[in-house]
């Protein structure tokens, strides 16, 4: 497994992107986590519009093993959130850096505490 460089980290187990020109990052879980947690079968997302806190919880996943709260990386607007992945949860698990995304943030504050992508290899140990 290797966690892609140009993202960054929660030690929640979310990636960020990076903003593109319109200050807009996706969010996603990494594949660590989705791994963890087993066949993911149900998502609840944050509504475009809502208002994301860093480290507070901001959503659910739901899998075959277990129920898992999902917690923002950065505070900030929801300006979409993946379709796909309300109508295919498995996205999640065989595309988590990719077509399994959760939901795009217009970023108003980023905790200084997120992890490059080497150190959240390391903090996972994977």
């Amino acid at each position: 497994m290797s966690n892609p460089q140009q993202l960054r980290y929660s030690k929640e187990h979310e990636w960020v992107s990076a903003a593109d020109a319109d200050g807009v990052s996706s969010v996603g879980i990494t594949e660590h986590a989705a791994n963890a947690l087993g066949d993911v079968v149900y998502v609840q997302l944050p509504a475009v519009g809502d208002t994301v806190a860093a480290g507070e919880t901001c959503g659910e996943l739901e899998s075959t093993k277990s129920v898992s709260d999902l917690y923002a990386p950065v505070s900030g607007e929801v300006t979409e959130v993946n379709e796909d992945v309300v109508n295919d949860p498995s996205l999640v698990n065989s595309a988590a850096f990719e077509g399994g995304w959760l939901f795009k943030v217009k970023i108003s504050e980023e905790p200084g505490d997120l992890l490059s992508a080497d150190e959240y290899t390391a903090f996972t140990g994977s």
